[in-house]
């Protein structure tokens, strides 16, 4: 059950048990409900309770079950669902917000050397983008501090917020915070730690965990004589990135030397450490790569591998997705990997299944190490492959595109309709109700375009199926989508065109009006950083 600081903290974030209750969140602590189990309704509240509780420093459940279970749920059904690709808010306060004097973003996550690579590749291109000889780069790597993420501008310390907008905490340093490593005031980002050994010493029998430490000393309450104390032999700090140790290299050196990078930045300061951050310090490549909504595309976090299992393929099953390309699900025996059981791995494309042969009674390794579902590392018994010679969902013909198999058959396929549907409404954000299983119920009763589901009554959905009381709700969703009002990147992204997700879409709004930007030019979006001409072409 919920404890009473549980209940106050969520209080004051003004978050409500509205889909589940407080036995079946226990449950869900214990175990006694599966994530897979829960409607998306159920998952996405639990996800925000557990996301607030732990921000504020009193956690409801580990770290581990947050990423492997829930999220992975979540990126599983909706990979591109807000929750997902907005910045994690810090603490649950009641102050008023102002905006940060920079945008302060979430870190891209890195699990195994093929992320690292692939990453290094993406920097290789920018840089051959702009005729940089990508040999004479250099990257840099710290320790990923687990602390409480913050900014100094020298005047005020500010926490993270959303990323845009944060609360001014500048009572920390009046109560005697200091800058770590002798630091002067105003070097920007930075996080407050606290020494681990110190914590373990001093501080482990007043606080359950660092994270637990770190909210009591941002909170406007008198701090507890511990917390004080810590703050006054200075085993807290707020300790900014830049004077974090580092080690800097060319990329050849980094991929060559990467675990031992790796592990010499992991254990090279006295603070919690979640992973290593490496990036690229060349301020044009960085202009030029920019950033998602969620984080820089010049920087990822590489963090600790997990439990890896060894598994039979019972079958690989395709689905066709809502751009129409034909994605490979591998079906294993059930397994419980990292808390979870898994039954099913991911496979990029067709290309790997046919190229590693894939097939059933092939032995596979899987890791789930913070990826969508689990990944294969490599395949220990192959097996043939059985490629799909259909579009799962319409029949229609199947061409490939490198190494992925696409269906042709757009406008009359089953599943890139309802996925088509499922991504605007799910974009929006502002609309409850219409899931896959209504989106499916509408598609079964010939409504297969958004001006027809708008122009639905509750009589029409009655007709379709659904209950009196679920209809009257449906319509009332769609009057709350006509009226509430959202961001004008949010609208236009909802609509799923070929590489606008919403970062694109962010930037381009940011240049021009919503209204104007069907008659740009070519020439107009190119000129806009970051878009290229494949982009600007598309129609």
């Amino acid at each position: 059950m919920l404890s009473e600081n549980h209940k106050k903290l969520l209080a004051l974030a003004a978050i409500q048990l509205n889909a589940l209750s407080e036995l079946s969140i226990s449950a869900l602590c214990q175990h006694q409900i599966e994530a897979s189990d829960l409607s998306d309704d159920e998952l996405l509240e639990f996800l925000t309770i557990a996301n607030a509780l732990y921000r504020s420093g009193d956690r409801l459940i580990s770290d581990a079950d947050y990423d492997f279970l829930f999220l992975a749920e979540l990126k599983q059904r909706q990979p591109k669902h807000p929750f997902l690709t907005e910045v994690e808010p810090e603490a649950i306060t009641t102050a008023k917000t102002v905006e940060l004097p920079v945008r302060m973003l979430s870190t891209d996550k890195a699990y195994t050397v093929e992320d690292m690579l692939r990453w290094l590749e993406r920097i290789k291109k920018a840089a051959t983008d702009l005729n940089k000889p990508f040999a004479k780069l250099i990257f840099k790597a710290t320790p990923k501090l687990d602390g409480f993420a913050a900014y100094d501008d020298g005047q005020h310390l500010y926490t993270r917020g959303d990323g845009k907008r944060g609360t001014d905490i500048s009572r920390v340093m009046q109560r005697g915070l200091v800058v770590a490593e002798g630091g002067q005031r105003g070097l920007g980002a930075g996080e407050i730690v606290v020494s681990t050994s110190y914590f373990n010493q001093h501080l482990a029998e007043h606080f359950e965990n660092s994270r637990n430490f770190q909210a009591s000393v941002v909170k406007e309450k008198e701090l507890a004589p511990p917390a004080a104390e810590a703050i006054k032999v200075q085993a807290a700090v707020f300790y900014p990135f830049q004077l974090l140790p580092s080690w800097s290299g060319s990329a050849e050196q980094l991929e060559h030397q990467l675990e031992t990078i790796f592990k010499q930045q992991l254990s090279a300061v006295d603070y919690d450490v979640d992973g290593v951050i490496f990036e690229i310090i060349d301020d044009e490549l960085k202009k030029y790569m920019g950033a998602t909504r969620h984080h820089h595309r010049w920087q990822i976090a590489l963090k600790e591998n997990v439990e890896t299992a060894e598994v039979n393929v019972i079958a690989v099953h395709p689905q066709t997705s809502r751009s129409g390309r034909v994605n490979p699900v591998v079906e294993v025996e059930p397994t419980r990997l990292s808390g979870a059981l898994i039954q099913r791995a991911t496979a990029h494309h067709y290309g790997m299944v046919k190229s590693n042969n894939i097939g059933p009674q092939a032995i596979i390794e899987l890791t789930r190490s913070g990826e969508v579902i689990p990944k294969i590392l490599r395949v220990i018994k192959p097996s043939e492959a059985q490629l799909p010679e259909s579009c799962p969902s319409c029949g229609g013909e199947l061409t490939w595109d490198n190494d992925y198999l696409f269906c042709t058959n757009n406008s009359q396929c089953p599943a890139q309709i309802a996925h088509t549907i499922e991504h605007f409404f799910r974009t929006l954000g502002n609309i409850d109700g219409f899931g896959p299983a209504t989106i499916e119920k509408l598609y079964t009763s010939n409504v297969r375009t958004l001006p027809e589901i708008y122009n639905q009554s509750a009589f029409d959905f009655e007709g379709i199926g659904f209950g009196p009381k679920q209809s009257e709700n449906l319509v009332a969703q769609l009057q709350r989508s006509r009226s509430e009002q959202i961001e004008d990147w949010r609208f236009l992204a909802a609509f799923g065109i070929f590489r606008m997700g919403g970062g694109n879409c962010e930037r381009l709004l940011s240049h021009h009006k919503l209204q104007d930007i069907f008659t740009l030019t070519i020439e107009q979006i190119i000129a806009i950083e970051g878009f290229a001409e494949r982009t600007a072409e598309i129609p």
